[in-house]
C-alpha cells in the first residue's frame, strides 16, 4: 500500500543526519556535562556548542537558551515561572487567547487556581489574536502576555512584534510559543520582540525529547523543578547531550533549507487547497490565506451542506495509507470539536468536520492527486451510508 504522511506538525521523522550528530553522545562521548573530568568537559563543550548554534538560528545569544524535555514544559516554565517571580512584586493578570495550545491553556488556568486574574482573550476569523484586543486587556498588574507565534491547527500567524510593543508599555512579560515557526519561516528574538520564546526539536526533524526555551536577559523566572544547578539554575537535571547534538543540526539543516523548502511546501499546500475547492465547494477553508505557515491545510466540511465527522474520515483515510488529523495531535482521539475552529467561530459540527493536512520533506506533487482521489471517495462513501 502507499503510504502518504501529511501530518508533519504532530512530529515529523528524524532526519538521518541528526541521528548521525547524536550517535558519539550515546556511548563514546558519555560523560555528564556536569563533571569536572575530562569525560564530563567533553560533554559540555558537546552541549555548549549545540546551544550556540540553536541560538544562533535565532538571534539570540547561547546564553539565553535553555534546554528543555520539549515544548509542553518550556511552555509550563515561561508560563508558571514568570507568574510565580511577578507575584512577588505584585503582578498577578495573566492574558492569553482561546486557540493556544493546551500547554499553555491548561498551565493558565492552573494559574487562575493560585488566585491569577486570567484574561483568555477572541481569536478573529483567521485564528489570529489583534494586538488591539490584547492592548484593551492590559492593565499595570498584567505580568504575562502568552500568545502563540503560528497556530499548530490551522497556521495562521498572530503579530507578535505589536503584541509585545504593547506589553511592554505596561512592564508585562511577553511569552510566545514558536514550535511550528522555527524552521518554517524567519524566526528572531529581537524581531518578534518576545521575552520568551518556546520551541522544541521534533517538529523540524529533530530527535523527541528536547526542547528549549529562549529568555531574555534581564527577565525573572521562577524555576518549576528543583535540584541540581544545571541549565543555570532554570531547569535542574542531567542534560541530555545526544539530544542536544541531534536538536542543534536539524535547526541547521531546516534553517539552511528554509527558502527553499518553504516555497516547495506552499507549492503543494496550495495545489491540494485548489483541488480541494474544484471537488468540494462545501468545504471552508480554515486560516489567514496569507499570513500563514506555508505547510499546513486546514479544511472543515460545511454542516449546512454536508455532515462529516472528522475522526471517521481520519480513519478512512489512514486505510487508505495516508496519515492526517482532525485537530492537533495532543488531542487526538477527542470526540470533542477543535477548541481553536470554536474560537474562531464555527459551528460545532463543522469543527468535526475537520482535516489538518500537513506537508513535509518526504511530499510530493503525486501525493496531491493521491490525496484529492481518496478524498473524493471516502467522502462519497461515507455520505451514501449516512
Amino acid at each position: 500500500m502507499k503510504r502518504v504522511y501529511l501530518d508533519h506538525t504532530a512530529t515529523t521523522p528524524l532526519d538521518p543526519r541528526a541521528l548521525e550528530a547524536m550517535t558519539p553522545y550515546f556511548s563514546g562521548t558519555f560523560g555528564n556535562a556536569s563533571s569536572a573530568h575530562w569525560f564530563g568537559q567533553q560533554a559540555k563543550a558537546a552541549l555548549e556548542r549545540a546551544r550556540a548554534s540553536i541560538a544562533g538560528a535565532i538571534g539570540a545569544d547561547p546564553g539565553e537558551i535553555f534546554f528543555m524535555s520539549g515544548g509542553t514544559e518550556s511552555d509550563n516554565l515561561a508560563i508558571a515561572g514568570v507568574a510565580h517571580a511577578a507575584r512577588k512584586r505584585g503582578k498577578t493578570h495573566i492574558v492569553t487567547s482561546k486557540a493556544e495550545h493546551h500547554a499553555v491553556l491548561e498551565c493558565c488556568e492552573q494559574l487562575k487556581e493560585e488566585g491569577f486574574a486570567l484574561s483568555t482573550l477572541n481569536v478573529n476569523g483567521y485564528g489570529s489574536v489583534d494586538a488591539a484586543a490584547v492592548r484593551e486587556a492590559l492593565n499595570s498588574g498584567t505580568a504575562l502576555v502568552s500568545v502563540m507565534h503560528a497556530n499548530n491547527e490551522v497556521g495562521t500567524l498572530s503579530p507578535i512584534a505589536e503584541i509585545a510593543a504593547a506589553a511592554h508599555e505596561v512592564g508585562a512579560v511577553v511569552h510566545t510559543d514558536a514550535v511550528q515557526s522555527l524552521g518554517k519561516i524567519p524566526l528572531d528574538v529581537n524581531t518578534l520582540g518576545a521575552d520568551l520564546v518556546t520551541i522544541t526539536a521534533h517538529k523540524l526533524y529533530g530527535p523527541k525529547g528536547i526542547g528549549a526555551l529562549y529568555v531574555r536577559r534581564g527577565t525573572e523566572i521562577q524555576p518549576l523543578l528543583h535540584g541540581g544547578g544545571q541549565e543555570r539554575g532554570k531547569r535542574p537535571g542531567t542534560e541530555n547531550v545526544a539530544l542536544a547534538a541531534g536538536f542543534a543540526k536539524a535547526v541547521e539543516i531546516a534553517v539552511a533549507d528554509m527558502e527553499k523548502e518553504s516555497r516547495r511546501l506552499d507549492s503543494l499546500r496550495n495545489q491540494l487547497e485548489q483541488a480541494i475547492r474544484v471537488v468540494f465547494p462545501e468545504v471552508i477553508i480554515n486560516g489567514h490565506p496569507v499570513k500563514r505557515l506555508p505547510h499546513i491545510l486546514n479544511i472543515s466540511f460545511d454542516s449546512g451542506r454536508i455532515q462529516l465527522e472528522g475522526e471517521m474520515l481520519v480513519v478512512n483515510m489512514d486505510l487508505k495509507g495516508i496519515a492526517v488529523a482532525s485537530g492537533s495531535a495532543c488531542t487526538s482521539g477527542s470526540i470533542q470539536p477543535s477548541h481553536v475552529l470554536l474560537a474562531m467561530g464555527r459551528d460545532p459540527a463543522t469543527a468535526k468536520g475537520t482535516l489538518r493536512f500537513a506537508f513535509g520533506r518526504s511530499n510530493t506533487e503525486e501525493d496531491v492527486g493521491y490525496v484529492v482521489d481518496n478524498l473524493k471517495e471516502i467522502v462519497r462513501q461515507m455520505t451514501r451510508i449516512n
